[in-house]
């Protein structure tokens, strides 16, 4: 399967223009040359298409919109996307990344000295400053008189980019190496791949998903981006022979030894940590500097919301211009809710009006690329699962506040009775014990990555310890990232500590929905997984983070398993016993956000239409007057 903009954007991923809309730009298939790598010395080839709007010249010139393919996708599947752009008036350059459809080399997993330098490249070509191997150049795109950095460059392109998953990473990776990008806007991506790959939530520190100590495997994932990668690269193996020359085609050595390592041990080893790091915005978020809209999924196992919630802290502490939405779907979901993004492949729903998120992604770009008065909210919106709508006005399940977190903190304490119970109650004395499993059998089952969340919830008797609330008198809005703090032992064994994270405990921490009639949910099949490196003591987890209403009548479960089908857990069988004592009970902690946490979704104050206005009516921009953003090493000034 293809996932992020290779999946995606053939369900929701913006839409193929009318017949009117496709006479207003023309087309053409590129093969742009480009040298990148730690050495600049990697020669690799790029095809892209290059949609011109049909009055963009010389004296009229467009801003420029760049974007590239979700993992193992390529240049086609931006085709919806980049014509609905052309026809509002975007020089679009849709392109394969590198390792994906017919463009050169080894995949690097957006690598900023390989993926962010290739399209820094492009950005130079779209700024008229190199020319693709037919001699075709670009003297039609809006410039700027500076960069954010403060510096003039004379192929110095208006220019945003969008993308999902694997599309979306490159656009951190192309504007850490290059200021002259204007506007970013990454869907469903990652803050750090070694966590998005083995994550470990034991002990969160603030808002970051980074651990020092290694995570627990995603094997099933894994293996879904492995094979995905295998095939694209012996699919075009003819076009460039460099991806099998590994001897794992397609990938770069450091990548492909990286997935054969956790797939083996179920944990990254310290050069797998270095290199899933080095590819990700978490090592590098000061470079960010620039306006970002961070669209991440509810619904997504891959890539998680705790992961944009990082992304997002980093950015908005050190003055980063960026907003936060949460949206239904995502890798574990691909359908978008009904006017979120547009019915077949449009940002327009059915009557013509924009969608949300459509709506949401032209307010950004009319307003950093095109000049618009117009400026769109730096704010936090969200979906809310639980409201019914008819229709395709979306804009009534999604709520905003100024930012994140919204709420207030509700906390249940453990009791030794094996429930939940409200902070304060009286408590009993007790433990749960329970048998982790040897070589890391799955004894849970939530989903199976990448293919199917249709699968019933599974925990093997013996395997898992639960604590239930009673019914609940009220319905609990939980809007962000739950933790746990709890007590746990599990003797020490001949491979603690000296085997290093093989002998380490493993467990999966998730928090299920039970109804009045003992039907169990699991939100979006968010489960967390925990390494630990003392196998005794307190214990803190983050859980996933998670938009969901526990109705009224409902109980919570929160339950403690040792393994997991979608993942490589522990090595070694161990006894876990977790205690509760009255005076220092473990504490389940919910971020509730009630109906005055938030209001109704804002917008830039788009006017709603019938039909998309074209972008002959819009006022031209030669060159906006040098900026008042301070050098990219600084923080950048708000809108």
């Amino acid at each position: 399967m293809k996932i992020g903009l290779g999946a995606l954007v053939a369900l929701v991923l913006l839409a193929g223009a009318g017949p009117a809309a496709a006479e207003s730009y023309s087309v053409q298939t590129l093969h742009i040359d480009v040298v990148v790598g730690p050495q600049h010395n990697q020669p690799c080839a790029i095809v892209g298409d290059l949609y011109r709007p049909a009055d963009a010249t010389v004296a009229h010139p467009d801003p420029a919109v760049l974007t590239t393919n979700g993992f193992a996708g390529s240049k086609q599947d931006q085709a919806p996307l980049a014509q609905e752009l052309a026809s509002d008036g975007y020089v679009v350059l849709a392109y394969s990344g590198l390792g994906f459809g017919a463009s050169g080399c080894p995949i690097e997993f957006d690598d900023p000295a390989w993926d962010g330098e290739a399209a820094s490249q492009l950005i130079t070509f779209l700024g008229g400053g190199s020319a693709a191997t037919n001699g075709v150049r670009v003297d039609y795109v809006t410039h700027d008189a500076v960069a954010h950095n403060g510096v003039h460059y004379a192929d110095d392109p208006r220019v945003g980019m969008v993308g999902a998953s694997y599309g979306g990473e490159v656009q951190f990776a192309a504007a850490d190496e290059d200021p002259r990008l204007d506007a970013i806007i990454p869907l469903i991506t990652w803050n750090d791949l070694s966590y998005s790959l083995a994550p470990n939530n034991a002990s969160p520190t603030g808002d970051g998903i980074t651990n020092a100590v290694p995570g627990v495997a995603k094997f099933e994932w894994i293996n879904v981006l492995g094979v995905d990668g295998f095939d694209d690269g012996l699919g075009y193996a003819a076009v460039d022979p460099m991806r099998e020359l590994s001897g794992c085609p397609n990938f770069n050595p450091g990548v492909c030894q990286a997935f054969l390592d956790l797939d083996a041990t179920g944990y990254p080893d310290p050069s797998a940590l270095g290199l899933l790091r080095r590819v990700s915005v978490e090592s590098y978020v000061h470079g960010i500097r620039i306006p970002t809209m961070l669209m991440q999924g509810e619904a997504d196992t891959l890539f998680n919301l705790n992961e944009a919630v990082a992304t997002y802290a980093a950015l908005r502490q050190q003055g980063t211009p960026v907003k936060l939405v949460w949206q239904s779907w995502g890798h574990a979901q691909y359908r978008p809710a009904p006017g979120e993004m547009g019915v077949g492949e449009s940002l327009d729903n059915p009557g013509g009006t924009l969608s949300l998120e459509g709506r949401m992604i032209v307010e950004w770009f009319n307003h950093y690329l095109k000049g618009s008065s117009l400026a769109p909210p730096l704010n936090f919106s969200f979906f809310r699962p639980w409201i019914d709508y008819p229709g395709d006005d979306a804009s009534a399940a999604y709520a905003s506040a100024p930012r994140y977190p919204i709420g207030t903190s509700e906390s249940f304490d453990l009791s030794g009775d094996d429930s939940l119970v409200a902070a304060g109650s009286v408590l009993a004395a007790g433990a749960q014990s329970f048998l982790t499993p040897p070589a890391g059998v799955p004894t849970s089952t939530t989903e199976i990555s990448g293919v199917t969340q249709a699968v019933p919830l599974l925990d093997l008797p013996g395997t898992y310890a639960e604590y239930e609330s009673a019914p609940l008198a009220r319905s609990t809005d939980v809007v962000g990232i739950p933790t746990v703090r709890l007590r746990i032992s599990a003797p020490v064994t001949g491979l603690t500590g000296a085997a290093g994270p093989i002998g380490e405990l493993a467990l999966f921490f998730k928090l299920e929905d039970i109804a009045p009639d003992g039907t169990r949910t699991l939100p979006s099949r968010l489960i967390s997984p925990a390494r630990f490196v003392s196998s005794s003591g307190d214990i803190t987890v983050a859980l996933p983070g998670i938009v969901h209403r526990f109705a009224a009548g409902d109980r919570l479960a929160l339950i403690v398993a040792g393994g997991d089908a979608a993942y490589r857990g522990g090595n070694v069988p161990t006894p876990v016993t977790i205690s509760t004592d009255p005076a220092d009970p473990g504490v389940l902690t919910l971020p509730v956000a009630g109906s005055r946490a938030y209001g109704p979704v804002v917008f830039a104050s788009v006017p709603r239409r019938t039909r998309r206005t074209r972008h002959k009516s819009r006022k031209r921009h030669r060159r906006r007057s040098v900026r008042s953003t301070p050098a990219r090493s600084g923080p950048a000034s708000s809108p």
